[in-house]
């Protein structure tokens, strides 16, 4: 898989030493987690909508009703614009004017294609299901007709984009590095709780294994 060329538009220049062009940084921070952003021009007007999405290989995708208007536009062609962010740490300086966040973030632009085949849209949405729990797909009622009808999946390549990532401690002024408060990285992760079953469950279906493995764990899980 290719590195991506940066472009006017998506060449890093505040903190340039910050951007990463590399697919693999790229494709490790989409992985990470599911919900992005999707910014695009409707009749004028900006949008930025919140939703889920996943990867598979040099494509990223996402889904929503086939009567959504957000969905409805994109797949016309027009320019889109998807963010995605994680927060790492709180970066606690001894100025407010340096105290800052550790992240890494993507920016990726393109048009969106929309998925015709019903196979082709079955499989993403297995590889959606299987980005949220590994094993899932296996144990689901199949996917109908209907439900394939009703929903709309939209998918875009990879190529054009950067990634910019904060890491390490806070960068004081010289002389501010003597002042009496404490000062260093409040760490933020992201987690899986303890299962909440259904309360229309049976007490004889139980949380699998793997669901509740990654809860003891407390990571969020990437593929």
């Amino acid at each position: 898989m290719s590195d991506l060329t940066p472009t006017p538009r998506s060449r890093v220049r505040r903190l340039p030493d910050r951007g990463r062009y590399d697919f693999g940084t790229i494709a490790s921070i989409l992985d990470a987690g599911f919900l992005c952003y999707v910014g695009y021009v409707m009749d004028g007007q900006p949008y930025v909508t919140p939703t889920a999405y996943w990867r598979n290989g040099e494509h990223v995708y996402w889904h929503g009703s086939s009567a959504s208007r957000m969905l409805r536009t994109l797949e016309t062609g027009v320019d889109v614009c998807m963010t995605v962010a994680h927060v790492d740490g709180l970066v606690l300086a001894r100025s407010a004017f340096h105290h800052s966040i550790n992240y890494r973030s993507v920016m990726l632009f393109g048009r969106a294609h929309k998925l015709e085949d019903e196979g082709a849209k079955t499989k993403a949405l297995e590889d959606f299901v299987e980005h949220m729990l590994p094993g899932r797909w296996a144990e689901l009622r199949p996917v109908t007709s209907q439900e394939l009808k009703a929903t709309t999946v939209l998918y875009m390549p990879i190529l054009e984009g950067s990634a910019k990532i904060r890491t390490g401690p806070p960068k004081d002024d010289e002389e501010d590095y003597t002042w009496p408060v404490w000062a260093g990285i409040l760490p933020v992760q992201a987690v899986l709780g303890v299962p909440i079953s259904d309360e229309r469950l049976p007490e004889t279906i139980h949380a699998p294994e793997n669901l509740t493995h990654l809860s003891h764990l407390g990571l969020h899980h990437s593929r």
